[in-house]
């Protein structure tokens, strides 16, 4: 009987086991976690009648493959969509929240951007060509709108995705849907004409497609049916210490693969490294170093989620009507943004009361990690002072600290994945999945498992 080793057991390698089980249920499919509890990041939990997420705490409803997957694992009935007021999202500028537009008049009238800024945006459609093979995301949105709206609208929306620089990310590889529409319609003002009918009524310009959808557990509800799905397949505190090429019997490069793990070690046809791109290096160090040294040089943003629970007589019931909001770099806080959860989703705090999460840390401001738990309490709480004029003091708080928090794609990056695709080639049986190469969202993850299985069983079947 074949076997296969998925290391890691979050959602890119717990998809991918059950996608390659699905190509043929006699496979021998082990998923090895080395954390005592599956889901890596995604992290679901109700503490004193609030429910905190420690990663993403959504998906949106436009992914074919996320949501197939949770019809087949039984979840419809547990589906829980976004508020409609969660469509209303808002920009921290110049000492105050202010509503992203939602239509191009919208746009002309926004206080977000100067007379200047919102002047250049009508020079748009004559935006002159792309010279550069791999831009930023800064720099494509300034050759676009201009360097204020760039910094303001786009730079705040890449803190929120990534918690990186878009000045150092890549377009291609964060956004390659725009790269494609600019090379389709050369301005950005076509393109949003020629897709206006695909885009919900009422949502801000720039909002990503799909309504943000989540659980009601929460995230981890799809994590706990996956890992059940799976059986006895799936194993927690099992670390992967050590990963080679050929095994006891079969000691040629081309051969099987040894998987040692604390007190046994595993054969198998087939790896998948499905944890932290700086894991898997570690893993095949001894037999590529230069695969191991592609791995490692893809970074993460730490980042820490500050989950903030309050009595709701703290707050004007209108100044928490939408999602939350961002802040471009530069406006004298520290945090990245903050999402108002009891407005985005019901039932996430005890009656009565309210509960926000805020992210802070991110690739400008890596040092955050460094602040222990009352100092990283009260650098939130002035900038929320600040932000949103909340003082009170919360009467919840709960603190996730993410060192490895979420993936850089640099510039460059496409190339680097060229290469490493490169020397992948001369391991047959090894795959890497997981969001440190293409996308770092949970349908992306999904969508690449079936891509996973079909390499998987293409080679052993070869």
């Amino acid at each position: 009987m074949k076997r296969i080793v998925i290391a890691g057991g979050g959602i890119a390698g717990l998809t991918a086991a059950r996608a390659i089980r699905a190509r043929d249920p006699r496979l021998d499919v082990v998923v090895l976690e080395r954390a005592k509890r599956p889901g890596g990041n995604i992290r679901s939990q109700r503490i004193d009648g609030y429910l905190c997420e420690s990663g993403p705490d959504g998906f949106l409803d436009n992914a074919p493959a996320t949501l197939a997957l949770v019809g087949e694992l039984g979840l419809d009935a547990r589906l829980m969509p976004s508020n409609d007021t969660a469509r209303r999202r808002f920009i921290f500028r110049q000492g105050r929240l202010h509503e992203v537009p939602t239509s191009p008049l919208g746009l002309a009238r926004t206080p977000l951007l100067s007379t200047r800024g919102k002047a250049r945006l009508v020079l748009e459609p004559f935006a002159r060509r792309n010279r550069e093979e791999d831009e930023s995301i800064h720099r494509f949105a300034e050759r676009h709108i201009g360097t204020e709206a760039a910094t303001v609208l786009v730079g705040s929306m890449v803190s929120g995705i990534f918690a990186g620089d878009a000045g150092a990310l890549s377009l291609r590889a964060c956004f390659p849907a725009m790269r494609r529409l600019e090379e389709k319609h050369g301005s950005l003002f076509r393109a949003l004409l020629a897709t206006r009918s695909k885009r919900r009524k009422g949502d801000a310009v720039g909002a990503p497609a799909g309504r943000l959808t989540s659980f009601e557990g929460g995230m981890t509800d799809l994590i706990d049916a996956l890992w059940k799905n799976l059986g006895d397949a799936g194993r927690t505190n099992a670390p992967v210490l050590g990963l080679r090429k050929g095994c006891q019997n079969d000691r040629s490069m081309n051969g099987p693969f040894t998987v040692a793990t604390p007190g046994r070690s595993l054969t198998a046809d087939a790896v998948v490294l499905a944890g932290p791109s700086s894991e898997s290096a570690r893993l095949v160090a001894e037999f590529d170093p230069e695969l191991s040294g592609l791995l490692s040089g893809i970074q993460s943003a730490p980042l820490a989620v500050v989950a903030l629970g309050y009595d709701a007589r703290a707050f004007d019931a209108a100044r928490l009507g939408g999602f939350g909001f961002l802040v471009p770099r530069k406006e004298g806080v520290r945090i990245l943004g903050t999402l108002w959860e009891t407005s985005i989703y019901p039932n996430r705090a005890p009656e009565g009361k309210v509960l926000l999460r805020v992210m802070i840390g991110g690739a400008c401001d890596p040092a955050i990690l460094g602040l222990n738990d009352d100092e990283l309490l009260a650098t939130v709480r002035g900038d929320l002072a600040m932000t949103m004029g909340l003082t009170a003091e919360p009467e919840f708080v709960h603190i996730v600290r993410h060192s490895r928090g979420i993936p850089q794609y640099v510039t460059g990056h496409s190339v680097r994945l060229a290469r490493i695709d490169a020397c992948l080639a001369r391991h047959p049986g090894l795959h890497l999945a997981g969001n440190s190469y293409r996308s770092p969202s949970v349908n992306a993850c999904i969508a690449e498992a079936g891509q996973i299985a079909d390499a998987v069983f293409s080679q052993l079947t070869a």
